[in-house]
């Protein structure tokens, strides 16, 4: 059993009474989850038979028939057993929203109860599988703070109850107080503008301009040449595998990517990807940790960019294709669709010239956009990127650049630092630089200040420490519509933008005064500290 600890002055959790408010999930959920067992049960029975159809062989044995009964008796106990377990998990499956949670209760064998609390609610997916798409039925996952994995899984439910129910618990969670007279009117589901989409040539286009590619076909070069050198053709073979991996991480990144796009709406930002199986989530304003803004050498000649986030409850970045497509706020756009982006993400840039500073971190030199970067004397460390390295402060956030050939714009809003630390090794010792690291949510954003003079980093280290500590003192509440100051009214239009992206972070969709909830610390991270 896994729950939240309660806070003082968190909703209290009202006891449970049998079948008081709980619901089932669709009754064909276990079957959708669970078809590979009866795909595995059929693949059993008819494998001999596949098999000797192929080799031309008789479909059935001479002495089938004497062990025809006992082999449908078998096959029907365990289909039979198998269907009896996906009933009973659909029976003592249950869902709950109520108390200020959302609760679902689990298993017959091992019972398991899952809740999170509303007001901690990160993000909410719509996912949808192949087969639930078939079926029109989809699964909902919570993400609250500090979850290593989604907090609570529900699934499946029918498409349009999977949306209000989002919808419900958005508005729950955002404060919206319900009409007394109408407690149980569902709320409605808040209206959206779409800002971008990627094209499927962009994404193919991108794929194949990627650094894996790159080091395949240099792969490919070097075996031709040994194999012309040493008169071996073995080296081909090595090929294969590499070949292989590359497809499938093509395949794997064009279906997660497919059909991209995103949209603004009161409840969030909106995003929407994937082929075979699709996915929606939305993004509560304020509850992004930290940003990334990449570049690599081979995107640059067509303006290409991609923007990957730190969000609490997604977890670090690794080998799960799902995590990363979930991190990814814009898998490839030009700069004018990534400042729209940023002026959703950061709806008070903290500046008035908010287009000269992003530019500048996004591809400036020197003391461009008023960025202090890596003093002359570490050149000797960074020949190529002293120029570049380096940082500049809004009043909302810290922006952080670093990388000749691949570029990269690090964004951390100064509410969501957690801690500070600086880093010196022995060369930078010698010649009076240092690394100062910005300590977040996990994610595949890592905020680190590199080969910053050693006065600059110290200096800044104290005065993000400062910024960091109003930051959250003019948090005042969990709610994130309550900070918000004027609804949302209208967007960036992505031809807008086109024409004057400065002003597409200057004039952003929604005005807020804060952004969001601060994640919870421990007693070590209270306080920024120097390591």
């Amino acid at each position: 059993m896994t729950a939240d600890v309660p806070e003082p002055g968190a909703p209290a959790v009202l006891p449970e009474t049998p079948d008081a408010g709980w619901l089932r999930v669709h009754p064909a959920s276990p079957f959708v989850r669970g078809w590979l067992a009866l795909a595995a049960i059929g693949f059993f029975f008819g494998r001999d038979i596949f098999e000797r159809m192929l080799q031309g062989r008789p479909v059935f044995e001479e002495d089938f028939a004497g062990r025809a009964p006992w082999l449908v008796a078998a096959g029907g106990v365990v289909l039979l057993a198998t269907v009896a377990g996906f009933i009973l998990e659909w029976y003592f499956t249950k869902y709950q929203v109520s108390g200020g949670y959302v609760r679902v209760n689990s298993g017959f064998l091992f019972r398991q109860q899952r809740q999170a609390r509303l007001d901690r609610v990160q993000a909410i997916d719509i996912v949808q599988p192949l087969l639930a798409r078939i079926f029109g039925l989809a699964e909902l996952k919570f993400e609250v703070a500090d979850a290593g994995e989604s907090a609570v899984r529900l699934a499946f439910l029918r498409m349009d109850d999977a949306r209000q129910l989002r919808a419900d618990i958005l508005a729950r969670a955002a404060g919206v107080v319900q009409d007394p007279g109408r407690p149980q009117e569902p709320a409605p589901e808040a209206p959206e503008h779409q800002v971008l989409s990627v094209p499927p040539s962009r994404l193919i286009g991108s794929l194949l301009l990627s650094e894996q590619s790159f080091f395949v076909v240099l792969g490919g070069v070097a075996s031709v040449i040994l194999s012309a050198v040493t008169e071996n053709r073995g080296f081909y073979f090595y090929l294969i595998p590499a070949a292989l991996g590359l497809a499938a991480s093509y395949w794997g990144s064009f279906n997660k990517g497919y059909n991209f796009t995103a949209a603004i709406s009161p409840d969030g930002i909106r995003l929407r990807y994937g082929l075979l199986d699709t996915q929606a989530q939305t993004l509560p304003p304020g509850r992004i940790q930290a940003l990334k803004v990449a570049q690599s050498p081979l995107w640059r000649v067509f303006g290409w960019y991609r923007i990957q986030v730190n969000v609490a409850g997604y977890g670090a970045l690794g080998s799960n294709g799902e995590v990363s497509s979930r991190t990814t706020l814009l898998p490839v756009g030009r700069l004018p669709e990534v400042m729209s982006m940023l002026s959703l993400v950061l709806s008070d840039p903290g500046t008035a010239e908010p287009g000269r500073i992003f530019a500048a971190g996004l591809s400036g030199l020197d003391s461009d956009g008023g960025f202090v970067t890596t003093p002359r004397r570490g050149r000797l460390l960074a020949p190529l990127g002293w120029r570049r390295n380096g940082f500049t402060a809004t009043d909302t956030a810290l922006l952080i650049r670093s990388g000749r050939w691949w570029r990269q714009l690090v964004v951390v809003p100064h509410q969501r630092t957690q801690s500070l630390a600086l880093h010196q090794g022995p060369l930078a010792r010698r010649f009076r630089l240092a690394d100062l690291v910005l300590h977040t949510t996990a994610g595949p954003v890592s905020p680190r200040l590199i080969q910053a003079g050693l006065d600059e980093a110290r200096t800044l280290f104290d005065e993000q420490a400062a910024r960091a500590r109003l930051a959250r003192k003019r948090q005042t509440t969990e709610h994130w519509l309550a900070q918000v100051v004027e609804p949302l009214q209208t967007a960036v239009p992505v031809a807008e933008a086109t024409e004057t992206p400065a002003d597409a972070l200057a004039a952003p969709a929604v005005e807020s005064a804060g952004s969001g909830s601060t994640p919870s610390l421990t007693p070590q991270q209270e306080g920024p500290q120097r390591g």
